[in-house]
């Protein structure tokens, strides 16, 4: 009876087992499903290229002047500026602070979300709460008409060129790696087989490379003169025919244009007005517009008028230029003194050239 017992079907309740988890797991798992269904996509990202652009926009957002709220300190506008590059969104929980989120499900009405399931990292292992649309943060970039809930990565919208960019940087490392850079064909005069073995090795312990060493016995009986073209044949592969340095530097290029970045801030030959040009480019043009949205959703959030500035930080200091733009302020504004204009006057013509402010 007893041993009958140990199968029979137990009537108590047992208490629900908890594990802990790797937060995002399913995410991870469609992830991994849509990359093997699409193929190798994805990899543009641990390019150099598209990395440098990624610490340029770190850089760039955390630089920025917040006002308005102490919660969007550097550290999280750093975490908001990498998501939104490789991401296209990023979402914070609003506590005491800003808590990341590493994946979360969204509940929409009318296409804006209503409440949020978000999964918190923790070294133990990732949790989940579920909070309305006003608990979180919710920043996101290129957005679509059809999913205005869901931002998209710059590379996600050029995916064409980060692929290209992935080909050719692989196909470099491949050659670089196996092909035979620096072995040659040596012709050398015809001896025992055991002469000629222990010269291979000898070749391959000093030099690294797999050397062929060949006899003027084989050369006579494949066609060729022994007396003749007895120079060393070389085995490296010659990639001036295949435009790699051309078709690199292009990839490249889409690539920082994508980014925002302007391709002549890493042209070696470039000059400091150029530096300048690209960094305002990249402040006025790219990350500005980035942080008006971050600022409108903040200050939707927090109920209070926030403001994030990145043009001032990030402005190239060119001490002349600035210094010939206050001299001819100041005369002009001593000349409308002299002439006896109003303040009202002076200052709708400020507002006409954008110095209202």
């Amino acid at each position: 009876m007893g041993l009958l017992n140990l199968f029979r079907r137990s009537t108590r309740v047992d208490v629900p087992e908890t594990r802990a988890i790797q937060p995002g797991y399913t995410a991870s798992l469609m992830a991994a499903r849509e990359a093997w269904i699409s193929g190798a996509s994805g990899l543009a990202e641990v390019t150099a290229a598209v990395q440098t652009s990624v610490s340029l926009w770190e850089s760039g957002l955390s630089l920025a002047d917040v006002t308005g709220t102490d919660l969007l300190d550097r550290r999280s506008m750093a975490i908001t500026a990498r998501a939104l590059a490789l991401r296209g969104e990023c979402l914070f929980l609003i506590r005491d602070r800003l808590i990341p989120a590493t994946d979360w499900d969204i509940s929409t009405r009318y296409g804006q979300p209503r409440a949020y399931r978000v999964g918190l990292p923790e070294i133990g292992g990732g949790r989940n709460e579920t909070v309305l649309a006003g608990e979180v943060l919710h920043f996101r970039i290129g957005c679509d008409a059809v999913t205005p809930w869901a931002g998209s990565a710059p590379l996600a919208r050029a995916k064409l060129s980060a692929q290209l960019l992935e080909a050719i940087e692989t196909a470099l490392r491949d050659v670089y790696q196996d092909s035979p850079i620096g072995s040659l064909i040596v012709p050398v005069p015809e001896g025992s087989a055991e002469d000629m073995e222990a010269l291979r090795r000898g070749f391959r312990g000093r030099r690294g490379q797999a050397l062929v060493i060949e006899g003027v016995a084989q050369a006579t009986a494949a066609g060729m003169n022994p007396n003749i073209g007895k120079s060393p044949d070389q085995l490296s592969p010659d990639l001036s025919r295949t435009l790699a340095d051309r078709l690199l530097t292009d990839a490249k290029g889409a690539i920082f244009g994508t980014f925002g970045v302007l391709p002549g801030l890493h042209n070696p030959a470039t000059t400091g007005p150029m530096v300048r040009e690209a960094q305002r480019h990249l402040a006025q043009l790219v990350l500005q517009p980035v942080a008006n949205l971050m600022a409108e959703e903040a200050s939707e959030k927090f109920g209070l008028a926030v403001k994030i500035d990145v043009v001032r930080p990030m402005q190239a200091f060119d001490h002349g230029g600035k210094a010939r733009a206050l001299g001819t302020m100041m005369q002009a504004m001593a000349q409308a003194k002299e002439a006896g204009l109003d303040d009202a006057t002076v200052k709708d013509a400020l507002t006409f050239i954008d110095w209202a402010d």
